[in-house]
C-alpha cells in the first residue's frame, strides 16, 4: 500500500542503523511487525494463570 507520511528524519535514520535495514520502507515494516507481535503477546498475557494445568503430557504424547 502506498501512503505519504511525515516522519522525523533523525528518528528514521537511527532506526535504520539499529535495525540494520537498508531502506526506510524496511524499517517501517519491521517496526509495524514488532508492534503487532508485542500487541499479540500482551493479549496472551491476559490468560496467565487461567490455563488448566492438570494435563498428563505422557497421555497426550501416547507414551506408556
Amino acid at each position: 500500500m502506498r501512503t505519504t507520511i511525515d516522519l522525523p528524519q533523525k528518528l528514521v535514520e537511527e532506526a535504520m542503523k539499529v535495525s540494520h535495514q537498508r531502506t526506510k520502507t524496511a524499517v517501517i515494516v519491521a517496526a509495524l511487525e514488532d508492534f503487532v507481535r508485542k500487541s499479540r503477546i500482551q493479549g496472551l498475557k491476559k490468560f496467565r494463570g487461567q490455563v488448566d494445568l492438570d494435563i498428563d503430557l505422557d497421555t497426550l504424547r501416547k507414551r506408556s
